[in-house]
């Protein structure tokens, strides 16, 4: 057999990122590396590394430190702890054909790290499986940036290392639409619904946002994003009217997409909603806007307002039908690289769900 072919193929799970940290120190260097990202912040680089530098960094880390410490578990950062579990659990799924790793956009495990260590293993086929099901600009399309650059061998903007050899890189595309991926939102929301005493009125589907000029330019975030909660809602019967797509986390004076989650939860409670259940579809693993932003910060907004019952559904994170939708996503992609006995039984799991869904909305 062709030696390169029985080698394992590289798998990189890429997250976000999280500080090392619920500390100002470890914040201020999160937040450097988060802000100083043109895929986020696009503006003049000189004016705002001036402005970041300024007036972000310190008095910016404090206050985010004190969030992180409110959602902080004794094992770390929760969207740390269900990356490393997402990858655990992908691994046990793929087996000894896939070499699974996990990198950070930003922060620790980096991407660069995790290039870095498949090839140093003699790993030379290394597919990416971005954390997004969405596709953004500023946050699928910065870990292409991040892994091109680690495979490249690129330091700074201005200097490439003389790597004689690259790897060979396939990325999984967005899965938005995906029936395993689909499934698990589903069966998230149902496993809470079944522990309330009734039904909530409304299903709130909230999204990170971005800026409103993004999507005016190309990015095809929006749309993908109302794909997936459309489907998601007919997977669970709602009406139209028992159901609302909105975006949170939106950062600066420019507007950006709506309608924002935190406004649209304090107009159904001033209305006379009383009992709503939020989703987040656009995050695969808890994390500070997740369980911080909406699971304190709105969830209080939404009672001071005049609600009574708000409802956080957790994300995938390792819930198993969601480790089997990476592995299908992982056969899929890596098609014509590896054959495995494996994928069978994982696509007809999704093939189930997609049944499933279809039956559901017929």
């Amino acid at each position: 057999m062709n030696d390169r072919l029985s080698r394992p193929i590289g798998v990189l799970v890429a997250a976000l990122g999280t500080p090392d940290a619920p500390t100002p120190a470890a914040l201020r260097s999160y937040l450097k590396e988060f802000l100083s990202d043109r895929r986020v912040v696009d503006t003049n680089p000189l004016l705002w590394q001036l402005i970041l530098r300024l007036i972000v960094l310190p008095r910016r880390p404090a206050r985010s430190a004190a969030l992180y410490r409110r959602i902080w578990t004794p094992e770390g950062s929760p969207l740390l702890v269900y990356s490393q579990r997402q990858a655990v659990g992908l691994q046990a799924r793929l087996g000894d054909g896939f070499r699974v790793v996990l990198g950070m956009r930003y922060g620790q495990p980096s991407i660069a790290a995790a290039v870095a260590q498949l090839e140093a293993e003699g790993i030379d086929r290394i597919l990416v499986l971005p954390m997004f099901p969405q596709f953004s600009s500023s946050t699928t399309a910065s870990i292409y940036d991040a892994v091109v650059r680690a495979a490249g061998g690129r330091r700074c903007p201005l200097f490439f290392e003389r790597k004689r050899a690259l790897p060979t890189l396939r990325f999984v595309p967005p899965y938005y639409d995906h029936p395993g991926y689909l499934a698990g939102l589903q069966s998230g929301v149902e496993r809470v619904m079944r522990a309330m005493p009734r039904p909530p009125e409304r299903f709130l589907f909230s999204f990170h946002g971005v800026p409103q000029r993004f999507v005016d330019g190309g990015d095809p975030y929006r749309a993908q994003a109302e794909t997936t909660a459309r489907l998601l809602a007919d997977a669970l019967g709602l009406k139209p009217d028992q159901w609302l797509l909105t975006f949170q986390s939106r950062f600066g004076r420019e507007p950006w997409l709506i309608p924002y989650t935190d406004q649209t939860l304090i107009e159904l409670a001033r209305a006379g909603v009383k009992s709503v259940l939020v989703a987040c579809p656009g995050f695969t693993a808890d994390c500070l806007e997740t369980l911080d932003e909406l699971g304190h910060e709105a969830a209080r907004a939404f009672y001071a307002a005049g609600g009574e019952s708000f409802q956080l559904v957790p994300c995938l994170n390792d819930q198993p039908d969601w480790l089997d939708a990476m592995a299908d996503l992982v056969y899929q992609e890596a098609s014509g690289w590896h054959q495995s006995s494996g994928r069978p039984s994982l696509t007809l799991k999704c093939e189930a769900a997609l049944a499933r869904l279809t039956e559901q909305v017929n």
